[in-house]
């Protein structure tokens, strides 16, 4: 199998090891890891509400699509983890914004911990130019 190992310092880098994204099936497809509210720029938590967490991981999702070639508008499903199943409303809010046309297929499940205590963690597969 070939596969493109996506890096980008338009999202926060990896903080394990992993990488961001990989492109996969002769590039046509795009699996990124999930993109929690880090600031790209000083790795610092980027908000303190479901609403500024959901967005800045969002933008990070973007980033690293965006690297590999595709975009918000080549995503075919994603995956949300809660801290709190409660903030689902917020979180969907903002998620409405980023996905206004033809939204992705998706699962949203509640997890008792992310990494660095965030409230919100978002992965996707994408498909790729």
């Amino acid at each position: 199998m070939n596969k493109e190992i996506i890096k980008t310092k338009n999202s926060p880098a990896a903080i394990g090891p992993y990488s961001q994204g990989v492109k996969a099936a002769s590039g046509r497809l795009v699996f990124t890891a999930g993109q929690i509210p880090l600031d790209p720029e000083t790795g610092e938590i980027k908000g303190n509400t479901i609403a500024e967490q959901t967005k800045q991981a969002l933008l990070n999702l973007k980033g690293v699509l965006e690297a590999a070639g595709s975009g918000l508008d080549m995503v075919i499903k994603t995956t949300v983890f809660l801290k709190d199943m409660n903030d689902f409303s917020a979180m969907n809010s903002v998620y409405a914004e980023f996905f206004t046309e033809n939204p992705p297929a998706r699962s949203a499940v509640e997890v008792s911990r992310l990494p660095k205590d965030v409230l919100v963690e978002i992965e996707c597969v994408a498909l790729s130019d």
